[in-house]
Order: C-alpha cells, then sequence, then structure tokens
C-alpha cells in the first residue's frame, strides 16, 4: 500500500541560513560564504543580511520511510520510499504518497526549508527550524508505488531518484505515465505523447549524493474530450 502525507500547517521560526562551499568548476574558492536570514512567517519573507529580500514557500526536506533492509540508514541520499527529498513543491496543501516498505511504516520528517530554487544549488536551502510542522497521515491500499508521488498546488508530480539525471530521470518520467494511464486509461506510448506536450521535468536537487528529478503535471494542462 501506500502512505499518505498531507502538509496541513508548515510554520517557519524566525532564522535561518545557507552556504556556499567552495566549487572548483564554477570558479568559487576559499571559504565558506554564510547567508544569514530573518524570517517573517506571517508576512512570508526572508531578508538576508544585505537587506535583500526572498518570498518563502516553506517545506520539509525529509520526508520519508527507512528501506527494508538491515542496518543503518544515512538520511543523506533520498530513495523510492522518500527521505531527503528536497522538493520545493511539497508546500502546505500537497499530499506525498510513499510506498510502504516496513511494518508499521515509521515515517520521519525534517529538515525544515523556508525557501529553495530547484536543485538546490550550493547545497543547502534556507535551512530553519519549523515551529509548526502539522501532517496527516491516510493509508492507500490500493496505490502500488515504485517511487514517491505527490498531489501538491503546482500539480501533480513524480519523483525519481538516481546515480545520473538520466536514471533519475526516467524513473520520474515512468512513473508519470503510470499516473497518466490511470488516470485517462490510455496505452503507455500515448502517454509519453502527452507527456511530451504538458508534463516539465525539473531538477529537484543535485546535491544529496544521488540526484532527483521530478515530473510534473500542472492541473488543468490536459482536459478530457
Amino acid at each position: 500500500m501506500a502512505l499518505g502525507v498531507r502538509v496541513k500547517r508548515l510554520r517557519t521560526g524566525p532564522w535561518g541560513w545557507n552556504k556556499t562551499n567552495p566549487v572548483a568548476a564554477l570558479g568559487i574558492e576559499g571559504e565558506p560564504h554564510w547567508q544569514l536570514w530573518s524570517l517573517d512567517p506571517d508576512e512570508l519573507i526572508g531578508r538576508d543580511q544585505a537587506g535583500r529580500v526572498v518570498e518563502l514557500r516553506p517545506f520539509m526536506g525529509v520526508m520519508g520511510l527507512p528501506p527494508d533492509e538491515p542496518g543503518e540508514h544515512s538520511t543523506g541520499p533520498p530513495r523510492p520510499c522518500g527521505g531527503n527529498i528536497d522538493c520545493k513543491e511539497l508546500v502546505v496543501g500537497s499530499t506525498l504518497y510513499l510506498p510502504v516498505t516496513v511494518a508499521g511504516a515509521l515515517f520521519s520528517t525534517g529538515d525544515g526549508h523556508a525557501a529553495q530554487g530547484d536543485g538546490e544549488v550550493s547545497g543547502t536551502a534556507i535551512e530553519c527550524g519549523m515551529d509548526v510542522c502539522e501532517l496527516e497521515f491516510s493509508l492507500h491500499p490500493e496505490m502500488r508505488l515504485r517511487t514517491p508521488r505527490a498531489d501538491t498546488p503546482a500539480g501533480w508530480l513524480s519523483l525519481g531518484f538516481g546515480e545520473d539525471l538520466d536514471e533519475a530521470g526516467n524513473d520520474a518520467l515512468g512513473d508519470m505515465l503510470d499516473l497518466l494511464g490511470e488516470r485517462f486509461q490510455i496505452e503507455r506510448k500515448e502517454a509519453l505523447a502527452l507527456a511530451s506536450v504538458a508534463v516539465d521535468l525539473r531538477v529537484t536537487q543535485v546535491v544529496n549524493g544521488v540526484f532527483g528529478v521530478h515530473a510534473l503535471l500542472p492541473h488543468g494542462a490536459i482536459r478530457e474530450a
């Protein structure tokens, strides 16, 4: 079955941070640069130490279940059962569906983010504590998922992870084809044709040990005849 995790309320703490480590390929050397942020959870804005302002879109970076394997498992990389997904679309109003891997599911969350761009390119979003994190859980015995899927304010999305972007993209797109087949009762090749004109492939993150890609089908992008 699948575990549904609905994000009902999130409220950031009053401060956050992100930093830039040396990246030789980008010509960035020397000591890390720290960006320090004052957060206003009511106005949903963040202000850095230079006074620059960004919009806040809080979400939990880690939401997942443990793999069905013995031993200790790092929270660093995301997996088909979720984890350190770092998808900026999993904001309030989203429901994340995770394939249940172990008895009791054993869901965990953490890694609060106040704002992030697709890719999380410096290695960190605005990392912050959450004063409020209210989640609602549901069970879906009929759902047979290979990878996480979510219904978000932006649209339906499928999440893929891999050693490179090709592998991650194929996993995300493969599940999106399953979703299109379920919703429109169509064969896989027709689903791929529709995906090519209505689905966006986006780089979720490139910094968590494995790459993440999400396939996004915006609400209303495909309408029934």
